[in-house]
Order: C-alpha cells, then structure tokens, then sequence
C-alpha cells in the first residue's frame, strides 16, 4: 500500500514538469491555446497532488504509525510543491496572465523531482521521534511552507520584472518575449502582495514553531540554526516590507531584496539541513 502514494507522486513530478514546458510553449509560440492546457494540466495534476498526500497520510495509519506526512525533508518538499502550485493557481487565476507559470512551475518541479529521484531520500513513512508527535508541528509546517511558497511566487515575479524593466521604453515588438509579460506596476504590486502573504505565514510559523519547541524541549527560543536563519529570513523581508511603506521603494530594489529573501529561504530549508546540525538536523532524514 506504500508503494501506491510514492506511485502517484511520481506521476506528479512528471505532470509538473509538462505543466512548466507547456506554459513555456506557450510564451514562446505565442500561442494562448496552449496556455489554457498547461493551465489544465496544472488543475489536474494539483488534485492528483492532493489526492496522493491524503492517500500517504492514510497509508500511515494503515502501518499503525499514523500521523500527518510532514515529518521529514521528503514529506516536506512534497508539501513544498503542493503550496507553490496551491499559491500559482491563485495568481493565475487573479490575473489571467500565464506566463507567470513560465517561472513559478518549475520550482514546484523541482522540489518533486528532487524529492523523487534524490538518491539520498528516504521515502518511506516512518514512526515520528517524540519531539515530532506533537499538533504544533502540523501547525508550524503548513504555515512556514505556505509562507515560503509566496516568497517561491515573490522570486519567480522579481525574475520577470527585472528581465521586463529595462525593455518597457522599447516598443512592444522590439521587446521579445518580455512583452508578454504582465505591466510591470502589476508585477510589482504582485511582488508586494505575495510578500505580505509569506511574511504573515512566516510569522505565523515562527510563533507556532516557538509553542510547538517549548513543549518538545522546554524552550520557546534556543538559536539553533535553523531558528537562527528562519530569523534571519524574516528579518530580510521584514526590512523590504519596511522600505516599500516607509521609504516608498518600488520596482527593481523591490525586486532585488525579494531575490535575496528567496535565497534565505532556501538557505533555511536546505543549508541548515545540510550544512549546519542543531534540534532540525531530523530533517535532513
């Protein structure tokens, strides 16, 4: 019964990959049909996303374990995907535009492909370490991960913005494929939205995470490393979002500081796993 989620997930890694070429097909054709059907894949492959954790989630009950599939860096980054498409579906939605799917899907894809084919991943449901058996783990997973799928969308945003801004002076048709890009003040409200969003969940799930520490180990705050960095990461966005309210940045600093933000993130859930060791070092498992 494993075997049949690990099954469905291999599907999604794949369906998400056909969903970022055809979204990517479709900006480079010009053809908006073909736009409408990586949007459809999208659709699909997210049920089918959904479908295949609720299914991992029963598996460990069915294995007497029974607990939430968020317990370590496998279940996480299949969780990881699961929010940025949930977060780029909104956006698409939103806005009409899908050439934004040209840049956000393929961290969903990767995050899966990582996840899937990764010879150091272990895939299989595990029995929880004591720390672990706790609901403020459910807590604190689902609103950090949602948090960093809005900074994933904040970056994958930035990325056009800047490839977009030095050609808004040109005219449309010497501009290439950037002209199909959204205007660049809806970019950079975009950029501005989603960071509230994350910011907000990042908070969230820092202030979960301390509750969720102190009844695991007694401390609300120990500076391990991947608190460390997580406060490292809201600090960072903390200050963007200061700059755009108090000092009036817009556009490429904007975008800047979210591509610097993103790389603290990635920084959190990586580096920290493999690079430094503290109470998260579980999650390299």
């Amino acid at each position: 019964m494993e075997m049949k989620s690990s099954f469905l997930l291999s599907l999604v890694t794949f369906g998400y990959f056909f969903s970022a070429l055809f979204y990517l097909m479709a900006l480079v054709l010009k053809k908006p049909g073909i736009g409408r059907y990586a949007s459809g894949i999208l659709w699909m492959i997210l049920g089918l996303h959904t479908g295949a954790i609720i299914v991992r989630w029963v598996e460990s009950y069915q294995l007497g374990i029974g607990h939430a599939p968020l317990s370590n860096l496998y279940e996480s980054l299949i969780f990881f995907a699961w929010t940025i498409a949930l977060i780029y579906v909104w956006i698409e939605r939103r806005t009409g535009s899908k050439t934004i799917g040209v840049f956000a899907m393929p961290f969903a894809f990767l995050a899966m492909a990582y996840a899937s084919f990764s010879p150091n991943m272990n895939d299989r449901i595990q029995p929880l370490l004591p720390a672990l058996q706790s609901n403020w783990l459910i807590a604190h997973v689902i609103t950090c991960f949602l948090g960093y799928a809005a900074f994933t969308v904040s970056c994958s945003l930035s990325i056009m913005f800047l490839l977009k801004k030095p050609k808004t002076k040109l005219k449309k048709e010497e501009q290439g494929l950037p002209a199909y890009f959204p205007e660049i003040a809806v970019l950079d409200d975009l950029i501005y939205q989603t960071i509230i969003i994350g910011f907000l969940l990042l908070t969230l799930g820092i202030a979960t995470g301390s509750i969720w520490a102190h009844s695991a180990w007694g401390t609300y705050w120990s500076w391990d490393p991947k608190e460390t960095w997580s406060l490292i990461t809201w600090l960072v966005y903390a200050a963007l979002l200061h700059a755009r309210m108090m000092k009036g940045w817009h556009g490429t600093r904007i975008a800047w500081l979210s591509i610097i933000g993103f790389a603290c993130v990635l920084f959190t859930y990586f580096g920290v796993n493999f690079i430094l060791s503290g109470l998260h070092s579980y999650g390299a498992a």
